[in-house]
């Protein structure tokens, strides 16, 4: 069964791309590489808490999260090289899909007083990143099973050229950009 947002970005987001942008081709049209989910955890924290916080990322996704180690070892912030700091998962096709669907949809929704995302975090290749507060967002993620709630970068990986080529392609598909910024 073919995502949602996968036959929306076919059916109504190229054509209109198309149109506002005068490409000529289909293949022209930005679209969506990958979704990079990426959480950091204190140096402090013991593994039990990585690990739980590995699994609350696999929950969110559907897809087992990798665990990040040091590259290089900080003396002043007690940082070894080698040591277990975070996770992340990388989603791409179907899967990348349906989380942006229920990210839009399901889990911004849920962020009290949530006006929008910021429209100013794009990097200049079209590339755009946000951060999220808490895991709990997600309807997937049981707050009362929590032992301690973490924030995660977002990063949406396009093939857009420029900002704001990437802006109304994301626009498009349903993500909620702040007006006025």
């Amino acid at each position: 069964m073919t995502p949602r947002l996968k036959t929306t970005y076919k059916e109504s987001v190229i054509p209109k791309l198309m149109e506002s942008r005068n490409y000529k081709n289909r293949m022209q049209v930005p679209g969506l590489k990958k979704i990079v989910l990426n959480l950091c955890v204190s140096v402090n924290n013991d593994r039990d808490t990585l690990t739980a916080l590995a699994d609350d990322l696999g929950k969110i996704t559907g897809q087992k999260a990798v665990i990040t180690k040091a590259k290089k070892s900080v003396s002043n912030f007690k940082l070894r090289e080698g040591m277990s700091i975070g996770a992340r998962v990388t989603l791409r096709s179907d899967r990348m899909y349906e989380f942006m669907d229920r990210l839009v949809n399901v889990a911004l929704p849920r962020i009290r007083d949530f006006r929008g995302i910021p429209s100013q975090s794009f990097d200049g290749r079209g590339n755009y990143s946000m951060g999220l507060q808490e895991q709990t967002v997600f309807p997937e993620i049981d707050p009362d099973k929590v032992k301690s709630t973490h924030g995660m970068d977002i990063t949406f990986v396009t093939s857009a050229s420029e900002d704001e080529e990437a802006k109304e392609m994301l626009s498009l598909m349903g993500m909620p950009f702040a007006t006025g910024n």
